[in-house]
């Protein structure tokens, strides 16, 4: 797909079609000169003197090449005033999709006026990306996303792309009101008012990046230093760029905005593009709706935009603070705990990592293994239609423009077990973050039928989407191997969203945002407790209590998933039609942690998954040469989460590779992890993995998600009882516990334990393979069959696939069971 969209784009200019490895020599040696290097060192350096001289050690004593190397050459990419067309008919495409670019010199960035026109361009993309997510939630949208960015595309050349995805039959109506939209802002421009969101967007990130100053990642200095380098792009600090921007920003006018828009247009080396899964439009189509809306802005018939109308307040009236009826201090992880009026446990720890950031998670007990398998598919939908109406009883379009200018995000998800809301925002944004949370719980989400109809369109898409996907048949097949053939590992299909009740689902969703006192929230950040204290008091401790609860609040009392690993070992190949042939391989073991030695085991999982990693990747990448990259991925989401049961999951292999090899290579990753299992790793191996989690480790206690996810598993931890401090105490000395301890005999040991021993007695593997001919197909089986190999099977751990795949039963269900 991209190939021919490149072709259509650099017609004229030079292209680089197949290159020797002479080539690549010569060009090593005709570019690879001193002069043409620097060097960048960024970090917590303590002495930034010896890091030059180790520069100067290093690089100094290198002899320049004897000739300077040549002047780099800049090769043009021809204009062109007629548009090009391209209908490309992929099988295998995740959805139907229309693509415009237009082409133009790209400029650098030298003077004030130089940056104060990046802003406005800046500014463009926005306010024109703010109307076409307005048009996607629109009744019978023409597409479900749509967005326009810049992009360098060569030296020195870029384009102005905009990208939609939209149903199977409507890039036609999609590509029109695109290109209608950038000519409704040519004749109109944007309102003052649409300016105003924009610019409020922009300082607040500018805002953001102003506080953190002080904080900021090497590499992001890094790479500002390479850009200088590079592209003579300044570097003047975010001080200097800070106070620039707000002084320029207020004075950039809605007309300054809007004449980017002649980039977007179709007389500007413009190249249309549609990707369609099924040929239903053709060039002649794509013709006919340029000339179309070309006639339409001549005769000026393109209406100005209608704008909506947007309330002032999130919550329209303030609720009565709630109290606080118990507090506790735990200074050994600098928390302090506190059970509101109305049942709700907070917990909040000031960090200093981060001065424009605040995190938090509120969690309860109760989720969708709680449904009846009649109602299954129903409620799983909840999350998503509500979603689209509006969890916080705005409509996404109209709650956009109402935080516009405000850092602050708050999303929801039901998992199997539990039900979470989470948010991230600036300290002086945690009001409005805590009354969207407030607007939560207090909102009666009710469906409607123009929301419902977008989400079920979108669904089928996705659906269909899966269903053109080579991956699906094999992850259908690995779900019923390893999981069960339960209608909660199911995939959804067509005939499923037909018996989807919009209005059960809602009420669903309502009723897991309902009872306040089911939920623990932990707020991790940049907070100040005399300002922040009244907030959560307001808004969290301002939810009114019920009585009509209707989840189960004890995880002991929690229904289980059908969770079953197969007993023997099951082999399998599942083919599938490709446009470019592909072969996956997934590699499956049972992992099961006892909860006698739980609080070692659930950390030896952790080294061991790294050992695995590291291992076999030496094998299959260094020693056979014959694959890229490998991952190692531990699911343990396969039991309830009572307090007294054992904890069962997978430990999986996954790596792709060249499709003949693919048994053989599933062979030598169970001899390398037997022969770990028999003899051990080496000290050299342990003392690797040992430093890469310290440094993980050392890394993770200065970041805010880390703390918030240390302590949420403390509450979530079978072993919490009341006491927070103690639980995470416990934790952290279970991992000091095992880190001492960590020597190649008690990992030898802990793989004994936690998988299979030996581990060709219990696995699953699958591979996924292109389809091939019937004949060769019967040989393939023959061939299994005389080595005396099964059946093979299991998930690869990122399902492929993009326009909505919330509604991806399959990832939606893994990743509820982790939670």
């Amino acid at each position: 797909m991209q190939d021919s969209h490149w072709a259509l784009l650099f017609d004229g200019s030079k292209v680089i079609r197949t290159v020797t490895h002479e080539t690549v020599k010569r060009f090593y040696q005709k570019w690879y000169h001193l002069s043409n290097m620097a060097v960048f060192a960024v970090g917590d350096f303590p002495d930034t003197q010896a890091v030059v001289e180790l520069i100067n050690e290093h690089f100094g004593h290198k002899a320049p090449a004897p000739h300077p190397p040549p002047v780099i050459p800049e090769f043009s990419v021809p204009s062109h005033e007629e548009p090009r067309f391209s209908c490309f008919v992929e099988s295998e495409a995740a959805g139907s999709a229309v693509v415009i670019s237009c082409k133009m010199p790209a400029g650098g960035i030298k003077t004030v006026k130089d940056y104060k026109d990046s802003l406005a361009e800046s500014m463009f993309h926005c306010a024109l990306n703010q109307r076409l997510f307005k048009i996607s939630r629109r009744k019978d949208p023409p597409y479900f996303s749509c967005s326009s960015a810049a992009d360098a595309l060569v030296c020195p050349v870029k384009a102005y792309i905009m990208t939609s995805s939209c149903r199977e039959r409507g890039t036609v109506e999609a590509l029109e009101s695109m290109l209608l939209e950038v000519a409704r802002v040519r004749l109109h421009g944007f309102s003052d008012r649409e300016i105003s969101i924009v610019r409020a967007l922009m300082m607040s990130e500018m805002e953001s990046a102003y506080l953190e100053r002080d904080q900021m990642q090497s590499t992001s200095l890094r790479d500002e230093f390479l850009q200088h380098f590079l592209r003579e792009e300044p570097v003047v600090g975010i001080e200097y760029e800070a106070q620039l921007q707000k002084t320029l920003l207020p004075h950039i006018s809605s007309a300054e905005v809007a004449k980017f828009a002649e980039n977007f247009s179709t007389a500007s080396s413009c190249v249309i593009k549609i990707v369609e899964p099924r040929a239903h439009a053709s060039l002649e189509d794509l013709k006919a709706v340029v000339l179309k809306v070309n006639s339409m802005e001549e005769d000026k018939s393109i209406f100005p935009w209608d704008e909506e109308q947007i309330p002032e307040e999130i919550v329209a009236q303030a609720p009565e603070p709630g109290t606080i009826i118990a507090k506790v201090e735990h200074p050994g992880i600098g928390a302090t705990e506190m059970i509101l009026s109305n049942g709700m446990r907070i917990c909040y720890k000031y960090t200093d990592f981060l001065d424009d950031q605040v995190v938090f998670t509120g969690f309860a007990y109760g989720g969708l293994s709680e449904l009846s398998e009649a109602e299954y598919t129903s409620c799983s939908m909840g999350s998503t239609i509500a979603g689209e109406i509006g969890t916080f009883g705005y409509r996404p379009s109209v709650l956009m423009d109402m935080l516009a200018g405000k850092r602050a995000e708050v999303g929801t998800k039901v998992g199997a077990y539990m039900r979470t809301f989470s948010g991230d925002c600036s300290p002086s944004d945690l009001e409005t973050a805590l009354q969207l949370v407030y607007q939560l719980f207090t909102t009666n989400v009710e469906p409607r039928e123009e929301e419902v109809k977008i989400v079920m369109q979108m669904a089928e898409e996705a659906i269909y989407a899966q269903e053109r996907d080579p991956y699906t048949a094999f992850a259908n097949r690995v779900r019923e191997i390893n999981y069960g053939n339960s209608y909660f590992f199911k995939p959804i299909r067509i005939s499923d969203l037909k018996k989807v009740d919009p209005i059960r689902a809602c009420e669903y969703f309502n009723n897991c945002f309902k009872d306040p006192s089911a939920f623990t929230v932990v707020i991790v950040g940049k907070i100040d407790p005399a300002i922040s204290l009244p907030l959560v008091l307001q808004y969290l401790g301002g939810i009114p209590r019920v009585q009509d609860a209707t989840q189960p609040l004890s995880r002991d009392d929690l229904r289980g998933l059908p969770f079953k690993f197969p007993a023997t070992i099951i082999r399998e190949v599942v083919r599938s039609p490709m446009v470019e042939a592909q072969c996956f391989v997934q590699l499956a073991f049972p992992v099961v942690l006892k909860n006698t030695m739980m609080t070692e085991d659930i950390h030896y999982v952790g080294f061991l998954s790294k050992l695995l990693e590291t291992k076999i990747m030496q094998v299959l990448r260094f020693k056979y040469g014959q694959i890229y990259s490998v991952n190692v991925a531990v699911f343990l989401g396969g039991n309830k989460p009572s307090r007294t049961g054992d904890v069962r999951g997978d430990i999986s292999v996954n790596f792709s590779c060249d499709p003949d090899i693919s048994s053989k290579l599933v062979d030598f990753v169970l001899e390398e992890i037997s022969c770990l299992q028999t003899e051990g790793p080496s000290e050299e191996d342990v003392l690797s993995i040992l430093e890469i989690e310290q440094r993980a480790h050392e890394n993770g206690l200065q970041e805010n998600y880390f703390w918030l996810d240390r302590i949420l598993r403390s509450y979530q931890s079978r072993l919490f009882s009341g006491d927070i401090g103690s639980t995470f105490a416990f934790q952290e000395e279970g991992r000091i516990k095992v880190r001492d301890a960590l020597t190649p005999q008690s990992m030898q040991s802990a793989l004994q334990r936690v998988i299979p021993f030996p581990c060709r007695k219990q696995y699953t593997v699958v591979i996924l393979m292109p389809k091939s001919s019937c004949w060769a197909s019967v040989k393939s089986m023959l061939s299994w069959s005389s080595n005396g190999v099964s059946r093979d099977a299991k998930i690869l751990a990122g399902m492929a696939g993009a326009l909505v795949l919330a509604v991806s039963l399959w990832r939606y269900s893994r990743s509820s069971l982790k939670s």
